[in-house]
């Protein structure tokens, strides 16, 4: 079940749980299934027993803090990649499963666990799902065969918004960037089953293109339609149209280009090759008069594609998009199709995960904040809230420190910033209000219809807000999920329960390790506000210029120096692929941010009292080594080409040193001297926040 109604406004994450990191030692034993209960790391908070110290700091500082961790870690087959984060998941994961198998699905007092109970029965149904084969896809694809013209195609596209399938157009109904207090419908390029326009248009992905053609074909036929091998051809081809018109994702980070309000005639009149009105009514818009573009150039060429195309195409088109969406939930040969494109082929998981597993994600995706009730009630004390809060706190003061003393930046700026930093809204742990799934209609041996009606719930919920007051309590993540973003247009930074663990964060850890660890987590959350596209927006969330024109230009100057660091790493394996540094920009100005507060922040928790020596680290040792220990991960080249392509995320390994080759107490703390690889110069080390 794919939710397709994002959300459109700035929200930036720490990572992206399928995101690799890079590390290719040999792999030799598998860790241990995760037990019911957070790990600890060493007596004060670091796995002392992972470090590789025959490797100085400074020659490869991931392998001195990650090395044996590496070499004796095994990517689970279930996984592409595997760290810390992934274990803290499985961990989520684990107590999900143990809440949901308790639930009944005759509870009468809790409809929220009743509904739980009922989706995650429904899921775990093998043998009905099995006697079903393909018949909820064919009753689904019936209107699709059906169609006799191109505006019933595009009402199809419209009703995806709340089922299977797909648009040309993503649709999405988020706070406005510029008046914040307001719910805006945004509307996006879309139309590539395959991801990211660069896996059309460059050659080094043929490969990639010939074997999703193959899978269009397969999944047509196991759908019954005819010729579908030709239809396959032609359904690529259109997709490659498509993906010519589409703008990078550099391009598409770009606030101020991609905010660009039209009224819904005058969208029909720049892109008049789409069938609007018939696409609004379906997906139940048609009240809606004024309309956010994002890639506003790519939208006409996209809608001309529409016009160019022929009825037939469209409808495979169509039909292989449901059928794409639809697998997971099917029987065992489409969920094993999909499995081995989207999953072996282009992520290189050798194993499907375990039905208990998949099901609890198809359950928590339908009724998150239902289950994330229970999960908090259990899994989050008190006293992680409360240190949490007082992390916080110390961050949001260093990072004043360090405005109010740039040098490069001018007092009308500095003015701005510290307002917007006073502005900021802290969310930890869970939301004060949580979600009503009163109007989610659960019906037990629905598997299928459960996951459609799910999808409609949530796009019911979210375009009848269109147009009125933002609610300023939502949550953009559930508790139990292992995460962390910023929201420009609140101006506010969350951070689930289930993220506030070992090796982010331990209260009964050493200081330095949590300030190194979920302190760099919220100092990297925080710099979001601050980075090349969160710095557009005031303290109130408003886009708008608030920037002198001086100092935006050094700003600038010192991200794309940021960028050029980045994009230098190559990859052992993947010929000719590099970190794309302006389409990772701000998760890598994140990163820098983050480690510069989080130092500033520990320092001044020590109150003027020397940090103490812990089996022989310094305190600002420990810190650094809380900051590399966050960021252990292994990845499957496959897994690492796709984060590569379609990712804003740098690969772990470069994240848990980049940074720090910037920062001038690194190299005071490790002693790193020229004669070491990854000793940056002073001159040229990247000075922002």
């Amino acid at each position: 079940m794919a939710l397709k109604h994002v959300l459109l406004a700035s929200t930036l994450s720490i990572v992206a749980l399928a995101a690799p990191a890079l590390s290719r030692k040999p792999q030799q034993t598998a860790p241990a299934a995760p037990s019911a209960e957070a790990t600890r790391y060493g007596s004060w908070g670091v796995d002392l027993s992972g470090m590789d110290r025959s490797v100085k700091p400074g020659d490869d500082w991931y392998r001195f803090v990650n090395g044996a961790w590496t070499d004796r870690t095994k990517i689970p087959d279930d996984r592409s990649s595997f760290g810390a984060f992934i274990v803290l998941r499985d961990l989520s994961e684990m107590r999900l499963r143990g809440l949901i198998e308790g639930y009944s699905p005759t509870d009468t007092a809790n409809p929220d666990r009743r509904k739980a109970a009922t989706l995650y029965r429904g899921y775990m149904d093998e043998a009905a799902i099995e006697k079903l084969d393909a018949q909820p896809l064919t009753q689904r694809l019936a209107p699709i065969q059906a169609a006799k013209t191109k505006a019933a195609l595009a009402a199809e596209m419209g009703a995806s918004m709340g089922g299977f399938g797909a648009s040309f157009f993503g649709v999405g109904v988020s706070d406005d960037a510029k008046q914040p207090d307001t719910y805006a419908l945004y509307l996006r390029q879309g139309g590539l089953g395959l991801g990211d326009r660069d896996l059309y248009l460059d050659p080094k992905f043929a490969p990639q293109v010939a074997r999703y053609r193959q899978y269009v074909a397969q999944l047509l036929g196991m759908a019954g339609w005819p010729d579908a091998a030709a239809a396959a051809d032609k359904v690529v081809a259109m997709e490659t149209r498509i993906a010519e018109a589409h703008w990078t994702r550099a391009q598409s980070r770009d606030r101020d280009k991609t905010y660009n309000p039209v009224t819904v005639a005058e969208l029909k009149a720049q892109a008049p090759g789409f069938a609007w009105d018939p696409f609004w009514q379906a997906a139940g818009l048609t009240k809606a008069s004024r309309v956010i573009v994002a890639q506003n150039s790519a939208v006409p060429k996209i809608a001309l594609v529409f016009a160019d195309t022929d009825l037939e195409t469209l409808k495979a088109w169509q039909a292989f998009r449901i059928a794409d969406d639809i697998s997971p939930l099917l029987s065992k040969r489409f969920a094993d199709a999909q499995f081995d494109f989207r999953s072996r082929f282009l992520n290189g998981q050798p194993k499907e995960r375990d039905r208990w597993k998949r099901a609890v994600s198809f359950t928590e995706r339908a009724i998150g904040e239902g289950v994330g009730r229970d999960y908090v009630a259990l899994y989050f004390p008190p006293e992680s809230k409360a240190k949490m809060d007082v992390l916080v706190g110390n961050l949001r003061v260093a990072l004043a420190g360090r405005i109010k003393n740039l040098a490069w930046m001018s007092p009308a700026t500095k003015e701005q910033a510290l307002a917007k930093l006073q502005g900021f809204t802290v969310k930890v742990g869970y939301p004060s209000k949580w979600r009503d799934y009163t109007a989610l209609e659960v019906r037990p041996g629905d598997l299928v219809g459960n996951a459609e009606r799910a999808s409609k719930f949530e796009w019911d919920y979210r375009r009848n807000r269109l147009g009125g007051p933002v609610d300023k309590a939502e949550w953009g993540m559930t508790p139990q999920t292992v995460n962390a973003y910023y929201n420009s247009v609140k101006n506010e930074i969350v951070f689930p329960a289930a993220i506030l663990q070992p090796p982010f964060f331990d209260p009964k850890a050493d200081d330095a390790v949590n300030y190194g660890g979920i302190g760099g987590v919220i100092g990297h959350e925080i710099s979001h506000g601050f980075d090349d596209q969160g710095r557009k927006s005031d303290g109130n969330g408003v886009l708008r210029d608030w920037w002198t024109a001086e100092d935006a230009t050094k700003f600038e100057a010192q991200a794309v120096r940021l960028g050029a660091q980045y994009e230098a790493y190559s990859f052992e394996g993947l010929p000719g692929l590099h970190i794309n540094g302006r389409a990772s920009m701000g998760e890598n100005i994140g990163d820098l941010g983050g480690v510069m507060i989080a130092l500033d922040a520990y320092h001044a928790s020590l109150g003027g009292k020397p940090a103490p020596v812990l089996d022989g680290f310094t305190g600002d040792q420990r810190f650094f080594l809380g900051w590399g220990q966050v960021w252990r991960t292994l990845f499957r080249n496959e897994a690492l080409r796709q984060q590569l392509v379609s990712d804003p995320h740098s690969p772990g390994q470069i994240r848990a040193v980049n940074p720090l080759r910037n920062v001038d107490a690194w190299y005071a703390a490790w002693k790193i001297d020229p004669s070491q690889k990854q000793y940056v110069a002073p001159a040229d080390r990247v000075r922002i926040w």
